[in-house]
């Protein structure tokens, strides 16, 4: 599987671009939604991506290798590219994936739940519920 097509690539440097432009004009760094998510189809571990580098390979966005700690942070794509998993498998993109939230919502919620799948679910349900709530309660 192809983990980052043209146009994936094209909105996740725009975003690296928006920043960088931002923080040289002294502005607040954009919140933007999520552009794509990664996962292992065998375990846990997630990545929502926000920005891509000007290398190509380094990206930004909120990481959950399913030990209970999503965390913001720099990944990379040749090193996603390279896992090798049992039977034949590999990282992959989620092709459905599609967002309204913004990454701090998405932050705010996998840490309150200790993951992004787990935050996934509360999203997508506050969402279906169309209540307004930014931020859905826990177990509920």
């Amino acid at each position: 599987m192809i983990l980052l097509t043209p146009t994936l690539r094209f909105a996740l440097r725009a975003n690296d671009l928006a920043r960088r432009a931002a923080t040289l004009n002294g502005a607040a760094e954009p919140d933007p939604v999520p552009v794509v998510k990664f996962f292992n189809p065998i375990g846990a571990a997630t990545w929502l991506a926000t920005e891509l580098a000007k290398d190509g390979d380094t990206l930004f966005g909120l990481a959950d290798l399913g030990f209970g700690c999503p965390e913001l942070g720099r990944f990379s794509l040749s090193e996603m590219v390279s896992v090798r998993l049992p039977f034949g498998l590999g990282i992959e993109r989620d092709i459905a994936f599609e967002t309204s939230f913004r990454l701090s919502v998405w932050t705010e919620m996998a840490r309150r739940a200790e993951s992004i799948l787990s935050a996934e679910t509360l999203l997508r349900r506050a969402h279906r519920a169309g209540d307004g709530s930014e931020f859905p309660p826990i177990g509920g």
